[in-house]
């Protein structure tokens, strides 16, 4: 089989397109307890100023929103959106509709979901490379030997994890919710390795902190390679015990809708799969 490229990374799989456009994004403006950002598509800007940066703002019971400046070794820099999530407050769900793939507004419409990020990878037609459970059904064959997972078993236990270190075994597990979905970038807080080229694609990540809570982050621009990405989770002070890169590029997106705290982050293409949070 021939190689095949994920958003950068490199693996004998199917193909899947990756995303190759990048527009301009548009949230709104910061203003007082609205949690709002504007992102013009630019590198090298940032949308937000200086002591809005690096600051958790509650939202919503269980919500946190945080805005940080990262920068690439070239200079390069984009303003990151991440959502902390205290799951004890919050359910996680995968909506997988490869029949009817909706844009990641689409998504929130339909939803009425506190946030929404998207989720693995897809093929031509729409259909999931990997394993997928939305609701206790069961789509696809999981990964074997690389990526990672993230999923919610039948007592509502949330879990991100490598793979290849704890193979899925449908014989022994129950799973409600999972989305599967490559490469680990993080795991037990150290970086991991893996062989990808140095694109720099739109960026969208799950991850877990070392107190449990549940994160998402977006680089809505062009900036951040795989290691890159990986190097700056790995030294963040997010304390991330565990981060899967998931579909990124075109299919990159995250709305939120918590409090007063609105975030816009469209796909550029209709997505059969995304992670979905609201209240319990």
């Amino acid at each position: 089989m021939p190689t095949k490229h994920y958003n950068g990374l490199v693996l004998d799989l199917r193909r899947i397109i990756p995303g190759l456009v990048c527009l301009c994004l548009i949230l709104f403006p910061l203003l007082g307890c609205d949690l709002s950002v504007t992102v013009n598509g630019t590198s090298g800007t940032s949308p937000v100023n200086s002591s809005q940066l690096n600051v958790w703002n509650k939202v919503a019971p269980g919500v946190e929103v945080r805005y940080e400046d990262w920068k690439n070794p070239g200079g390069d820099h984009d303003t990151v959106t991440i959502m902390r999530f205290d799951l004890r407050t919050l359910k996680l769900s995968v909506g997988y509709q490869p029949a009817q793939p909706l844009f990641m507004h689409e998504w929130m419409q339909q939803q009425r979901a506190i946030a929404i990020i998207n989720g693995g990878y897809f093929d031509q037609q729409d259909n999931a490379t990997a394993l997928v459970v939305s609701n206790g059904k069961v789509f696809g064959e999981s990964y074997t030997g690389f990526g990672g997972m993230l999923s919610v078993d039948t007592h509502g236990k949330v879990s991100l994890r490598s793979l290849s270190q704890q193979p899925f075994d449908p014989s022994k597990e129950q799973l409600q919710q999972a989305t599967q979905s490559l490469p680990m970038l993080v795991l037990g807080g150290k970086r991991t390795q893996f062989s990808a080229d140095a694109s720099q694609p739109r960026r969208s990540v799950v991850a877990m902190d070392r107190q449990g809570r549940l994160l998402f982050i977006v680089s809505p621009n062009q900036v951040f390679s795989l290691d890159q990405l990986a190097d700056q989770l790995a030294s963040s002070d997010l304390s991330i015990d565990a981060a899967l890169n998931l579909d990124g590029g075109a299919s990159t997106g995250l709305y939120a809708n918590a409090g007063n705290s609105h975030v816009a982050i469209d796909s550029l293409v209709k997505l059969p799969i995304v992670i979905i949070i609201k209240a319990k």
